[in-house]
């Protein structure tokens, strides 16, 4: 029985072949992983406790750091932006799991992180 080699485009052919195998088999077991890895943390990052316990310690920074900074520079902005934030972010444990809620949260995060960077720099003027 004699090898015969095959031409430089079916080999090609056959490389790519191969590699797209290949990049299948990873993309399907990956896949797996990591919706089975999204399934075990998200039923534990989507527990109320996390939400509640993350807002607490929200409101217990911005009262300590925007409270502090408000009694060294005494600009209201950081202090009203932040209530803001927290407010929204209060607001978003009171809607169902969905985009509602996280649309509260980004949106309170969003506001509160400002009035924290607004606060900073009210301490450099």
């Amino acid at each position: 029985m004699s090898v015969t080699r095959p031409t430089p485009a079916r080999d090609l052919f056959d490389r790519l072949a191969i590699g797209l195998s290949a990049l299948c088999f990873v993309h399907c077991a990956a896949s797996v992983l990591l919706v089975a890895v999204l399934a075990t943390a998200g039923g534990f990052l989507l527990h109320p406790a996390i939400h509640e316990g993350g807002l607490v310690l929200a409101i217990l920074l911005a009262i300590v750091g925007l409270g502090r900074g408000f009694t060294q520079h005494r600009r209201p902005i950081p202090v009203m932006l932040g209530a803001m934030g927290i407010t929204l972010m209060a607001a978003a444990l009171t809607v169902p799991h969905g985009v509602i809620e996280a649309a509260f949260t980004m949106a309170g995060v969003a506001a509160v992180a400002g009035a924290h960077f607004l606060n900073r720099r009210a301490h450099a003027w």
